[in-house]
Order: C-alpha cells, then structure tokens, then sequence
C-alpha cells in the first residue's frame, strides 16, 4: 500500500532549467534575472506598488513590522491561531501583542473582537488570512480606517485569493506572502511582501538590503551606495526564484489542479458532514479562495487524534494546525489575549488537515474519504 503523503512540494518540470539558467548567468546571489521577473509578475497580479522577494514569507512579516515604526509603547492586534512567524515579526520591534479570538466558520480573525481589543495604544492590525480564504475585508478595513491604525495582511496562503474580487495581501499597507515548501507556489524558503503604499518603497529597499541604497544604484539613480539605515538581508538568491518563476508561468494550472482536488473532497465528505460526522470548511460568498489546504472538523480533540491516528495505520498522513499562540510561552511573555477565548482552543483542537498538493491523484483523494466514512463506519 503506497503512502499518501499530506504535501508534496509543487514541481512543474521545468525548474531546473531556469536554475541552470541562473547558475550559467554567474548571477546567483539576489535580484538577478530571475527575482526580476517573479517580482515583476506579482505586481501585475496584485496591482502592487511594489512587490520584493523575500528570503522567506517570516522575512516578509518582519520586514512589514518594522516598516511599521513600532515602539515598545505600541500594541499590535493579531488573531491568537496563526503561526509564530506572524507574531515574532511583532515581538522583535518591541511591541505587546494583543490576541483575539477568530470565527468558527473561517477560523480568520474576529472584527467584533478587534474592536474590542483597541486601545490608545493599539498602533497595528494584523489580519491573518487563513487557508487562503479572505478575512472580512471591508469592517477590518473600516476599523483600521477609523481608528487611524496601520493594517498588515499576512497573506502567506493566500496567493492568488480574492476577497470582492481584490488579490489578498493589497488591503492593507503591507500585504506578505509565503513560497514555503508546503505553499501553493514553492521556492523552498521564500516570501514577499507587498507594498501598497509607494512612499514605502524606498525605505523598503534599503531595510531589504542590508541598510544600503544600493538597489538605487543598480538602477543608475546613485553614483555609489551606501549604508543609509538600520537593515539585513532579506534577499533570496536567484537560484530560489528560477524555482519559483517555472511555477508562476503555470500559476493558473495550479490552482485548478488544487480547487478540483479541494472540490472533490467536499463532494465526497458531504454526505458525511450531513450525518453531522465531520464539519467542512466555510468559503463566504465574497471570497475566492486558492485550495491552500482542505481540513475537515471533527467532535473534539480526542476523535481528531483517533482519525488521525486510523487514517496513519492506513497509510494516509494528515496534519493538524496552530496551538493557539496565547497559550505558548512566549505568547504569554510578550502578550496578552484581549477578552475570551471562545472559539480559538476549541475550533483548533477540532481541525484535521487533509492531504494536499499540486498533483494530487483523484484515487488518492477517494481513498483518502473511504478510509474517513469506514472510520466513523465503525464507530
């Protein structure tokens, strides 16, 4: 019985080509021919001001966050059922994070628990877009709105997701994607981050490069760079981004590979999810989503490990997700969570992420669903 693997790295064949290429250029360190052109293809997706490749989609938080000027006087309002990167990039300019509960039915971010949450130190939002699927946009953008607040989207599922028919990640000031291994389009490690502002660019560049002008100058706009401000290096080499580029060139045949596959395991499971076995995720009427991931949910914590486990015995591997980052320990050392947590703990222990990838074979997804209707068969 062969093993079905919960991801696969997305490969489209001709990857090694565009390395070779980069390899035979003598260019492989950042921005070369191959960064060019990944950056120049996510702006015009995005409308971007300003696209830049990152080292990682981390980088491309940390990156946000400091172009956010934060003090130790700041708060930052972010949904406590993320990843740490979200958080770290917050914690390392000072700021007190303040964790709020999310919705069941996305697990995005609660706008009514961000309201809560606001004070008058409150200086960032952080919307985490889950799964690919677009938090509630237009009151997350009318509180940010009206409170005078700075909005950074961590859009590190949501390449080539929508929420009213606007890419992820170009709400806000900031948007950051992920090209992780287990993303929907993979350098490895690699990110960007989106800048939505153009007075942002300049500053952006030189914190990407080491402190330096020199992406000015590569440009002919100075005679000679130099150290400006604080920065580090966030960018990938060129051989990262040939990877990535093969991918971008087939973006759309990606993503319909993943939605068939995402559309076939809701078809399969819905007669169970209708025999109140399992839950299935919620896409809203207004948000296009990009099948980063298909989880199921389950009563609690005890039968996701039972299925899981089954579903292991079976040769099938599966996944679950974030333990809630209030409850880390240092989520408890540099912040708080703001209110009650209602939904986070709970909804987090019930999820079960399913195999998931670019290329995933339909017998596999059916044998995937048979083994989780014999599961609750036999219970």
């Amino acid at each position: 019985m062969d093993t079905i693997l919960f991801n696969i790295p997305p490969y489209v064949g001709t990857e090694l080509d565009y390395v070779k290429q980069a390899i035979d250029s003598h260019h492989i360190c950042g921005d070369g021919q191959f960064c060019k052109k990944c950056s120049e293809w996510l702006e015009n997706d995005t409308k971007a001001a300003r696209v830049l490749l990152t080292t990682s989609g981390s980088h491309a938080l940390d990156m946000a966050a400091q172009l956010c000027d934060l003090t130790s006087d700041d708060e930052v309002i972010l949904p406590s059922y993320t990843f740490s990167s979200t958080a770290n990039a917050f914690a390392l300019t000072g700021a007190k994070l303040v964790f709020v509960d999310i919705l069941p039915d996305t697990m995005n971010i609660d706008p009514d628990a961000i309201e809560h949450a606001i004070t008058d130190k409150t200086k960032v939002i952080c919307a985490v877009h889950y799964a690919g699927v677009g938090c509630d946009m237009e009151r997350i953008c009318k509180i940010a709105d009206d409170h005078g607040l700075i909005l950074v989207e961590d859009a590190a599922h949501a390449v080539l997701a929508d929420y009213n028919g606007k890419r992820l990640g170009t709400y806000g000031r900031f948007g950051c994607y992920s090209f992780h291994e287990t993303k929907n389009y993979s350098m490895g490690e690699g990110g960007a981050i989106i800048l939505n502002n153009p007075d942002d660019i300049e500053k952006a560049e030189i914190l990407r490069e080491k402190g330096t002008d020199r992406s000015r100058f590569l440009l002919g706009l100075v005679d000679k760079y130099t150290w400006r401000d604080i920065g580090s290096s966030y960018v990938p080499s060129d051989m990262n981004a040939a990877y990535l580029w093969a991918q971008l060139q087939v973006a759309e045949q990606i993503n319909n590979d993943r939605l068939n596959s995402w559309n076939t395991y809701y078809s399969l499971l819905s007669d169970a999810a209708s025999k109140g076995y399992l839950q299935l995720p919620y896409i809203p009427e207004n948000a296009k989503h990009n099948a980063h991931m298909f989880y199921i949910k389950l009563k609690d914590i005890k039968e996701r490990t039972a299925l899981s486990a089954f579903l292991s015995e079976n040769g099938i591997k599966t996944a679950f997700h974030y333990v809630p980052l209030h409850s880390a320990p240092a989520g408890i050392n540099h912040g708080r969570f703001d209110g009650e947590d209602k939904v986070t703990t709970v909804e987090s222990e019930r999820l079960l992420r399913l195999p998931m990838y670019y290329g995933l074979k339909k017998e596999d997804i059916e044998r995937v669903c048979s083994k989780i209707v014999e599961f609750f068969s036999k219970r």
